[in-house]
């Protein structure tokens, strides 16, 4: 039995706090442990935002993923929208965003989805993986670490963004109405 760990950043809706007293790589890590052991997932979806500790955050969650045999799909820099995109779109069994949205730059934070791009919540998800985390007792980890593979995802999500709009009302941009 690994020893415990404060989970007070997990909230209501998402998992926010300083970084590092509330939210660390350790912390990170075990999460993406709890993930697999808690869904069972096959692929999970993992992108970051622009906070200077969100690489490190991506990383060590990812790591966790695949220790606990779950083949993760970095998605890099991107919106939160793009996890939930990818999640739902190629069928994967979940994604997770690793941001603090509109909190201070000595925060940072994770949004949770799972197959079908379903949200975590204080209902469903968060309280099991906040147990598994703070107890940091995992199945043992995969023989070998599951595969890492950056996805390219970005042409699909405009094309999916592109497909609310009719083109065909459009006007050319010589005709438009100027400011005055």
């Amino acid at each position: 039995m690994t020893e415990t760990i404060s989970t007070a950043c997990f909230k209501a809706y998402d998992i926010r706090g300083r970084v590092p007293d509330e939210l660390n790589e350790e912390l990170a890590w075990r999460l993406g442990r709890a993930y697999a052991a808690f869904f069972k997932p096959v692929r999970v979806a993992v992108g970051r935002d622009v906070r200077l500790s969100s690489p490190a955050l991506a990383e060590a969650l990812a790591r966790g993923l695949s220790e606990g045999g779950v083949e993760v799909l970095e998605l890099g820099l991107c919106g939160t929208e793009e996890v939930y995109f990818a999640t739902f779109h190629y069928r994967l069994d979940g994604g997770i965003m690793v941001t603090a949205s509109h909190n201070p730059a000595d925060y940072n934070g994770m949004k949770l989805v799972c197959a079908q791009a379903r949200p975590l919540h204080g209902d469903f998800g968060l309280p099991q993986l906040r147990e598994l985390v703070a107890g940091g007792d995992f199945p043992a980890r995969a023989a070998r670490a599951a595969q890492r593979r950056s996805l390219t995802f970005r042409d699909d999500y405009i094309e999916h963004l592109l497909s609310y709009i009719d083109l065909s009302r459009l006007s050319p941009p010589e005709s438009r109405r100027q400011c005055r």
